[in-house]
């Protein structure tokens, strides 16, 4: 008798589960990789929604929408986490995304007010080198040494796109001579963030396109002091991540839930030590130890949305012409 009681229990519990709602969050691959923070942020919003959250990854940042506009309405997902500034402008032009309802308190360095999109982490980009290596100043003295740097393709990486968005705020009508210097430099251009560190982790480039943030991982998880991010003179171009839920969704009260927790304590605590960047509020015990240690640029360089949205398509350009030669 008492295995048929632990059988109907059994039963109880897989029903009660296949009954929970399912909210889908599209997001990129390194959120929800072992080491990226998906799994703790599925553990906690799973404990307090009562649902099923399927964090789903769909290559690198700006990828993610290149897939919404691909499945339009037809999507799966209820919320996108994962886009950036200098998409919002074209992922709100697609009409598939719905107002949020999100407040906080946030810490960013910019006033935020977008009605469509919240943040939920910030930071500059960098190039990331060995700290017993001499670095560059700026863009100008990286083009004139023999480094070779790793980079990520702008038009399906959102720190592919935020080093266009860098050299384009920095530089203007300049830009294209930048990267026509620069061009020499490059030993290959990767689909994403994670490839492109990778590779110079196994010693294939002497730097390579990251963040202010991420020698805080070697540091914190690894207790290792040998990488160091390059300070440039010209400023450093900021990434604010963000996300939004889709108007079609069938779990809107839930998305909305989920964006809610996306900015309180539980969520915002997780996000310094997996995806090693700034969180957009500041978690009720501050920031981890090692965080102090990190460099901050003279000067913060950003477009508005509707700025990156304009000369996207010439820096694409620009670029691509650059790398062709």
């Amino acid at each position: 008798m008492k295995y048929l009681v632990i059988a109907a229990g059994l039963l109880s519990t897989t029903a009660a589960y296949a009954d929970a709602p399912e909210l889908t969050v599209y997001t990129y691959d390194s959120f929800v990789s072992d080491w990226g923070p998906g799994p703790a942020v599925e553990k906690a919003f799973e404990e307090i929604c009562g649902c099923d959250l399927k964090l789903v990854g769909a290559g690198d940042g700006a990828a993610l929408l290149a897939r919404i506009k691909l499945e339009g309405e037809r999507s799966d997902a209820d919320v996108v986490l994962g886009l950036d500034t200098n998409l919002t402008a074209a992922a709100k032009a697609t009409g598939l995304f719905a107002d949020h309802s999100v407040t906080a308190d946030y810490a960013l360095p910019v006033t935020w007010t977008d009605a469509t999109f919240a943040p939920y982490d910030w930071g500059y980009f960098s190039f990331v080198h060995n700290a017993d290596a001499a670095a560059p100043a700026n863009f100008k003295e990286l083009a004139a040494s023999d480094k070779k740097i790793v980079i990520q393709d702008p038009r399906s990486s959102t720190p592919g796109l935020g080093l266009l968005m860098w050299v384009k705020a920095a530089y203007g009508d300049e830009a294209p001579a930048i990267w026509a210097d620069l061009a020499d430099n490059v030993v290959t251009v990767t689909k994403g963030w994670s490839e492109a560190y990778g590779m110079f982790l196994e010693g294939e480039a002497d730097m390579v396109l990251s963040y202010t943030t991420s020698p805080a991982y070697h540091l914190i998880a690894e207790e290792d002091s040998s990488k160091a991010a390059a300070v440039f003179d010209e400023g450093h171009y900021m990434q604010v991540e963000v996300a939004g839920k889709l108007a079609a969704s069938d779990q809107p009260e839930l998305a909305d839930q989920f964006l809610a927790f996306m900015v309180s304590d539980a969520f915002q605590s997780i996000i310094p030590t997996t995806n090693w960047m700034y969180p957009a509020v500041t978690p009720a015990d501050g920031l981890p130890a090692g965080f102090e240690t990190l460099v901050e640029p003279g000067k913060s360089l950003l477009l508005t949305e509707d700025e990156a949205a304009a000369v996207r398509d010439a820096a694409l350009d620009e670029w691509l012409t650059a790398l062709s030669q």
